[in-house]
């Protein structure tokens, strides 16, 4: 893995590959003790066996069990279930529980979120044969990947990717060097969206990044954030895909102690104690 150096990235913890249920989740641990966030990436592929083998299937997906069996596809259909998986198992390593005692839900556009947890942010995504997915108890998080040689046209995209500021920062260099500046941006302003909540929603043109993406920027080019925002892009699983995340910190006193009773959002936490007498 190879990191793209941006002022604030050392906030984020670096992203680790995580190759299957038995990937050493004790890192996962450390990242958010460290941190407050962690990320992971692998691929599909690689948790196949494990997840399709996995006798607690049906305990392991929960809700998302209908959507599996529904899915006829067979790419969309193994995507979906180690998809699934990852961010379950990622979580659970983070809140010190197991993957089959968290409730993956999903708000309205698909972005997914812990039942009853409101502290912890989750973030997936993926493309091709690669996952990702960040989590952290500071505040919003989102990640986004794409191909390392996903080519992108700087005179197509420009009037619907680009501020003002960047085009104008961008103008003067050699087509091919435009060209590469571009993807890295377009992995950031997915991610930061993604964080938001809003995705392509909200017009790329309307924010921008300093040079080295580690400052979000207004449309003219003057800073658009006090340093609540980092964010940081990394090469991942051998220089394959690009992996962008953005990362947002509330200010908020955030308790060290990540365990899933620790985190439980106490009206769900009082509702149950009430249930059970």
């Amino acid at each position: 893995m190879t990191s793209i150096p941006a002022p604030g990235a050392g906030r984020i913890s670096a992203p680790l590959h995580v190759s299957g249920p038995g990937a050493p989740w004790h890192l996962v641990r450390e990242a958010m003790d460290r941190h407050g966030n962690a990320v992971v990436h692998t691929t599909w592929g690689e948790w196949l066996g494990a997840a399709v083998t996995q006798p607690a299937l049906r305990q392991l997906l929960g809700g998302d069990w209908q959507r599996y069996r529904r899915t006829q596809d067979p790419t969309l259909r193994y995507r979906f279930l180690a998809s699934r998986l990852v961010t379950k198992y990622t979580a659970a390593a983070a809140l010190r529980t197991g993957p089959a005692e968290l409730d993956l839900a999903y708000r309205i556009g698909g972005r997914p979120y812990l039942r009853s947890l409101d502290q912890i942010d989750v973030s997936l995504t993926h493309t091709e044969d690669m996952i990702a997915v960040g989590i952290s108890r500071n505040g919003r998080i989102g990640v986004d990947v794409e191909p390392a040689t996903r080519p992108m046209s700087y005179d197509l995209l420009r009037g619907h990717v680009l501020t003002p500021a960047e085009r104008e920062a961008l103008e003067h260099l050699p087509e091919d060097e435009r060209t590469a500046r571009l993807l890295p941006l377009w992995t950031l302003k997915e991610a930061y969206t993604k964080a938001l909540g809003q995705g392509l929603r909200l017009d790329f043109t309307e924010f921008g990044f300093a040079a080295g993406g580690g400052e979000l920027l207004a449309p003219d080019g003057r800073p658009a954030a006090d340093g609540e925002w980092a964010f940081a892009t990394h090469r991942v699983l051998g220089g394959r895909y690009l992996l962008s995340v953005a990362c947002h910190d509330t200010g908020l006193a955030a308790s060290a102690d990540t365990t899933v009773r620790t985190m439980l959002d106490t009206g769900f936490a009082g509702a149950v104690t009430e249930l059970l007498g």
